[in-house]
């Protein structure tokens, strides 16, 4: 396995951008990689539950990988590909095709129609694919309120290594924070764990997390970032009045369909990643509008850095 340093500050859970017909736009991943590197992050998270992974081909997957490794190639960004799929077959494929392409990590969520019975089974599935991608660090992606699978995280980092030779941690998007306690000492302490709510990242920061993977970096990272500095330098009263504000901003999100807002941030930041895919439903202009008034309101042009578009 390659050499693997743990990730340290804001990974984005990058958006798959499209054109006005739905198809990909690969040509926008290098001004969107340009933006991020300038919004200072450690690396990028590249086909997951934010870049709509469920609902690209295969083909469509490593083609996004492939500009990815390409434009961030030479860069000190950092890509991690997501490789899960419901096909152990595919996902086997997307971890080789990632390892090729000297990926730093790959990350892989549970299968989710025929759901693991076991944790034991779970390692054995993550084992396989994991064996696809001999070069590369692997992270289980435990995101247990979409796929369903829900089973002791501190559990698998002790038990999967013996079969996981190349596991070094995981992305934890759950609520648990006793499990995350318990998985940042998992091992002696010798996992990465990478938190994956936003909304949560200064608490998982007090406990120990030094990583973190979310959607919110790709339009926000100066303010989560400024977060981070707050919270080393023991200004709480700082950080927590900048986490409450990135709380206020993702439930606006949510509010109004988190993924097609997501993209709408975006644009204000100018970077038009287009719509998203059913079965999520795009904005119509007058929802737009809302939305953008609805920012304004609040005040947030100072979270999400927006110049207009």
């Amino acid at each position: 396995m390659r050499p693997h340093t743990p990730f340290v500050g804001l990974v984005p859970a990058v958006l798959t951008p499209f054109d006005s017909t739905g198809e990909l736009n690969l040509a926008a991943v290098e001004p969107h990689a340009e933006l991020l590197a300038a919004d200072g992050v450690a690396g990028v998270f590249v086909g997951g539950t934010t870049g709509e992974f469920s609902s690209l081909t295969l083909e469509e997957r490593l083609s996004l990988t492939a500009r990815w490794a390409t434009v961030t190639k030479g860069s000190p960004t950092r890509l991690v590909v997501h490789v899960g799929a419901n096909c152990l077959a595919d996902a086997k494929h997307l971890a080789a095709h990632a390892n090729a392409l000297g990926a730093s990590a790959i990350a892989a969520v549970a299968p989710s129609y025929f759901k693991p019975k076991s944790l034991d089974v779970l390692i054995s599935w993550c084992a396989e694919l994991a064996a696809a991608a001999p070069d590369t660090p692997f992270y289980f992606y435990d995101i247990p309120v979409l796929t369903g699978v829900a089973f002791s995280m501190p559990d698998f980092l002790e038990q999967a290594p013996a079969r996981i030779p190349t596991l070094v941690g995981a992305k934890f998007t759950n609520p648990d924070l006793l499990s995350l306690q318990r998985m940042l000492h998992a091992g002696g302490g010798r996992f990465d764990v990478l938190f994956g709510m936003d909304e949560q990242l200064l608490a998982a920061v007090v406990l120990g997390t030094r990583g973190a993977v979310g959607s919110g970096y790709n339009f926000a990272a100066p303010h989560f970032n400024r977060i981070l500095a707050s919270a080393r330098a023991n200004d709480f009263a700082t950080a927590r009045a900048d986490q409450y504000r990135a709380a206020e901003l993702v439930a606006l999100l949510m509010r109004h369909g988190y993924l097609p807002a997501a993209k709408e941030v975006m644009r204000t930041r100018g970077v038009d990643l287009g719509g998203v895919r059913l079965p999520h439903l795009g904005f119509t202009p007058e929802q737009a509008a809302n939305f953008r008034r609805d920012l304004e309101v609040g005040g947030f042009g100072d979270v999400i850095g927006a110049r207009g578009a």
